[in-house]
This record gives C-alpha cells, structure tokens and sequence, in this order.
C-alpha cells in the first residue's frame, strides 16, 4: 500500500511530460557580422533573437498566435 501512491505520482508526472509539446525555434541574429542561427535555446551573449518563434530547425514554419 505504501508504494501505491508514490507509484501513481509518477505516473501521472509520466503521463503529463508525455503530452508536452516540443520548445519553439527561434533565429538569431550575431552582433559581430550580423549572420543568422536558427536554435531553441540562447546561444550567448553575442547574439541577439532576430525572428520566432517557429516549428522546425530551419526557421522557415512561423507558429501563428490563434
């Protein structure tokens, strides 16, 4: 009985990361020479968000706000 509830949060935290949708692509603009990089994390501080957020890894599908 003891293992019946710990058991039943993880599988409810199990089910819910399962239905999370994958992180938004952003394109990144460097402040040195001004060339674009399409990532969904920061990549520093030498960089700056240009465009997004998008659906695929070559930022070319725009996620419409509804």
């Amino acid at each position: 009985m003891k293992y019946i509830v710990p058991s039943l949060l993880i599988l409810v935290l199990a089910a819910n990361t399962a239905l999370a949708g994958p992180a938004p692509w952003f394109q990144w603009r460097s402040k040195l020479n001004g060339a674009f990089a399409c990532s969904q994390t920061p990549l520093g501080p030498g960089w700056e968000k240009s465009a997004g957020p998008y659906r695929d890894a070559r930022c070319e599908k725009l996620i419409v706000a509804k």
